[in-house]
Protein backbone atom coordinates (compact mmCIF):
# COMPACT_ATOMS: atom_id res chain seq x y z
CA UNK A 1 0.00 0.00 0.00
CA UNK A 2 0.68 3.46 -1.02
CA UNK A 3 2.35 5.77 2.18
CA UNK A 4 1.02 9.15 2.89
CA UNK A 5 2.32 12.40 1.70
CA UNK A 6 2.58 14.97 3.98
CA UNK A 7 0.33 18.41 2.61
CA UNK A 8 3.43 20.55 2.78
CA UNK A 9 4.79 18.37 -0.04
CA UNK A 10 2.04 18.59 -2.71
CA UNK A 11 2.18 20.90 -5.32
CA UNK A 12 0.70 23.94 -4.49
CA UNK A 13 -0.50 27.53 -6.66
CA UNK A 14 -1.96 30.87 -5.78
CA UNK A 15 -5.87 31.56 -6.86
CA UNK A 16 -6.29 33.93 -9.57
CA UNK A 17 -9.36 35.62 -7.38
CA UNK A 18 -8.15 35.85 -3.55
CA UNK A 19 -4.05 35.31 -4.03
CA UNK A 20 -4.30 32.52 -1.50
CA UNK A 21 -2.34 29.33 -2.03
CA UNK A 22 -4.03 26.06 -2.52
CA UNK A 23 -2.80 22.81 -2.55
CA UNK A 24 -3.42 19.73 -5.02
CA UNK A 25 -6.17 17.32 -4.64
CA UNK A 26 -6.44 14.08 -6.00
CA UNK A 27 -10.11 15.02 -7.90
CA UNK A 28 -7.99 17.69 -9.51
CA UNK A 29 -5.41 14.80 -10.57
CA UNK A 30 -6.24 15.07 -14.28
CA UNK A 31 -6.80 18.85 -14.22
CA UNK A 32 -4.20 20.39 -12.15
CA UNK A 33 -2.61 22.13 -14.93
CA UNK A 34 -6.40 24.23 -16.06
CA UNK A 35 -7.46 24.43 -12.18
CA UNK A 36 -6.99 28.30 -11.73
CA UNK A 37 -9.46 28.64 -8.17
CA UNK A 38 -9.25 27.41 -5.07
CA UNK A 39 -12.48 27.12 -4.17
CA UNK A 40 -16.53 27.48 -5.87
CA UNK A 41 -17.03 31.03 -4.54
CA UNK A 42 -13.62 32.55 -6.23
CA UNK A 43 -14.32 30.78 -9.72
CA UNK A 44 -17.68 32.27 -9.77
CA UNK A 45 -16.23 36.04 -8.20
CA UNK A 46 -13.79 35.73 -10.64
CA UNK A 47 -13.15 38.93 -13.71
CA UNK A 48 -13.93 38.12 -16.76
CA UNK A 49 -12.53 39.95 -19.78
CA UNK A 50 -15.26 42.06 -21.71
CA UNK A 51 -15.54 41.61 -25.26
CA UNK A 52 -13.11 44.32 -26.20
CA UNK A 53 -10.48 43.17 -24.58
CA UNK A 54 -10.80 45.37 -21.58
CA UNK A 55 -11.74 43.91 -17.53
CA UNK A 56 -15.09 44.20 -16.32
CA UNK A 57 -15.18 44.22 -12.35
Amino acid sequence: MARMRQKQDLPSKPCLHCGRPFAWRRKWARDWEQVRYCSERCRRARVEPAPDGRERP
